[in-house]
């Protein structure tokens, strides 16, 4: 019962890890073709900075589920959220100091990502009325 809750929240994090990976990788193949494959490259990387931070977030979240567990799944939902953080700035400084990439697209795509964990969600919710 307990992981019969949490399996329509683990369904969405699926869901919107794969829609922002394949974004992702869309618009790094664009910039790639558009204006270079330097471009492309650093789009993919601040994209994948996201993508990679995320999905160590959601594997947090719903490490643990139930009532029963609460405290468990508190503290495993701000340490997710604390090792997100965490990642984000270790990639990013990795990023910069030790690959020469540019920044219109890293930063470009990494927001659109964001964005997309933003608002993607209430595309998912259900509005269907009962009675």
């Amino acid at each position: 019962m307990v992981a019969a809750l949490a399996r329509p929240g683990r369904a969405l994090a699926k869901r919107l890890l794969l829609i922002q990976s394949s974004v992702v990788i869309l618009v790094a193949i664009g910039m790639a073709l558009a204006v270079s494959i330097d471009w492309g490259m650093s789009a993919l990387i601040g994209g994948g900075i996201f993508v990679i931070a995320n999905a160590v977030f959601a594997f947090c979240a719903f490490l643990y589920s139930g009532a029963r567990v609460a405290r468990a799944v508190t503290v495993s939902f701000y340490t997710g959220e604390t090792l997100k953080i965490l990642i984000t700035a270790i990639l990013f400084s990795i990023a910069y100091v030790y690959i020469p990439v540019e920044l219109v697209p890293l930063k470009t795509t990494y927001l659109l990502a964001l964005g997309l964990n933003i608002f993607l969600p209430a595309f998912f919710i259900n509005n269907k009325k009962i009675g």
